[in-house]
This record gives C-alpha cells, structure tokens and sequence, in this order.
C-alpha cells in the first residue's frame, strides 16, 4: 500500500531522541560535568592559535568548554590545568591562552547579555520604570524580574512583592535576581537614563522572552561566582544605602545614587 504524500507512518507526538539530547549537552573540560550547552561557554582557537571566548558558539572548528565559575578557571590558568585541558580538547592544536582570559570571559558573557536585553526591548519585551513594572508585576505580566547590583533595597522589596502577588506566590519569598551589573551598565546596554530594575513581559503561558534573557543572565550569574552564598548572590543585598528622592527618567549614577523609590 502507498503512502500518500506528507502522510506519516509513525506517531505524530515528537519524543525526542537519545542523539538530540546529546547534541544539546556538553562536558566541562575542567570539571568534567555534563551541562547544557547554553549553560556554559564555549572557547575557540582563533586563526593565530590565540585562545577567545565564543559565547554565541558560532566560531567554526573544534570548541571546548567551560562551566565552572571565574575564580576557579583563574586558579585553573595559574596552576596550569586549563592548558593541559585544552591540549587535550584540541587535540594537542597550538594554542596561546591570554593572562587575561577569564576577564575576556565576563567581557564577553555582559555583551552578550546586553546585546540580548537590546534586543528583546526592540521587540518590546522589556518593561522599564518602577511604576510600570509594578503595575505589570501586580497583574501577573512580568516573567522575569531584574535588578541592577546598586539598587536599593527598598525598590527591590516594594518590586518584588508586587512580582509575588500577580504570580500568586506571596509568602513564598521569591525574589527578582540582582545583577552583577550596576545601574550605569544597564543604561548603556538598554540606550535608556539611569536602569534600575527591569522586567521582562511575559504570563505562565508564554515564558519565551524570559527565558531567552534568563539564559543570559544565569550564565554570567554563574561565571561571575554571583550565584554562591556569601559571594554576591541574584538575592544577596548588594548595598546598605536607603533610597533617596529620585527619578527613573534621571541621569545615570554611582553606587548609593537615587533609586525610583523613596524611603517614608
């Protein structure tokens, strides 16, 4: 019997396959553990044998990869370890590994990430001013909540308790993530003044935008060591300062300078 064009023979439920799941991992060369491959970065050899960071993963050729935090990839650089790694993934290549690769890392992993908030607010996925996100947040249209490392205290509470409520989570204690990116580093990446906190839109039913930014974020969270107790965490306070009269439309400012909130 024939089988009429376009027509499937097996199943039309998609199960995915051992290979596919295989080809979306990738091994640490450091720590030898198994991750997803948006979860690490990839290192390429450039045509001169220099060492650079490829966190698009488009480089052409054989790639290596990392998931382990900066501190212990500069440890790994001093004592030697990354190199014998990298002979090894690279089958023994002539390769230069820069002093300052894991400084090129972060570099590249904050690009990344400013690139992807540029994007997603070209597309207006991206929520902007304190009054704004917290009217979107109490209605349950913010997917993901960001704040900037020199924000206040006092705007992130009120923010994420506005997030807590339109998710239907109060007392549950969850928290937008904190930056390892100060407010000045926000602006220059969105072209806006002074970007304290920032969501991106989004409901339970369509999490797209947020996780393409989440993957960004944690990423450079996690290479940053921002993700570990004590050292700087997405809940961790990263600053004492009370919040001072102020404005989201105003100029960008060092640490301690006006938040959109005031203190009562």
């Amino acid at each position: 019997m024939r089988t009429p064009p376009n027509e499937r023979l097996t199943s039309d439920i998609a199960r995915p396959s051992p290979s596919a799941k295989a080809e979306s991992e990738r091994r640490c060369i450091l720590s030898g553990e198994t991750s997803a491959r948006d979860r690490l970065v990839r290192l390429a050899i450039a045509p001169d044998g220099l060492v650079l960071p490829d966190v698009a993963a488009k480089a052409p050729g054989r790639g290596a990869w990392i998931g382990v935090h900066r501190e212990a990839l500069e440890e790994a650089l001093a004592d030697g370890h990354l190199k014998k790694a990298l002979m090894r993934a690279f089958k023994g290549a002539p390769l230069t590994i820069p002093e300052d690769l894991p400084a090129r890392i972060e570099a590249a992993l904050t690009r990344h990430l400013g690139d992807r908030l540029g994007l997603e607010l070209r597309s207006g996925n991206i929520v902007l001013g304190s009054a704004r996100i917290e009217e979107q947040a109490r209605q349950g249209r913010i997917a993901v909540l960001l704040h900037a490392r020199d924000s206040s205290p006092d705007g992130r509470r009120k923010l994420d308790q506005a997030w807590r409520v339109g998710n239907d989570a109060e007392g549950s204690g969850q928290q937008g993530k904190v930056l390892p990116l100060d407010r000045h580093a926000l602006s220059v990446a969105l072209g806006r003044d002074n970007v304290v906190h920032l969501g991106v839109a989004g409901h339970p039913g369509d999490m797209r935008a947020g996780t393409r930014v989440l993957q960004a974020v944690d990423r450079l969270v996690h290479f940053a060591g921002a993700d570990r107790a004590g050292t700087g965490g997405t809940n961790a306070t990263q600053d004492d300062g009370r919040d001072l009269p102020g404005n989201a439309e105003g100029p960008a400012g060092p640490i301690g300078a006006s938040d959109e909130y005031v203190k009562d």
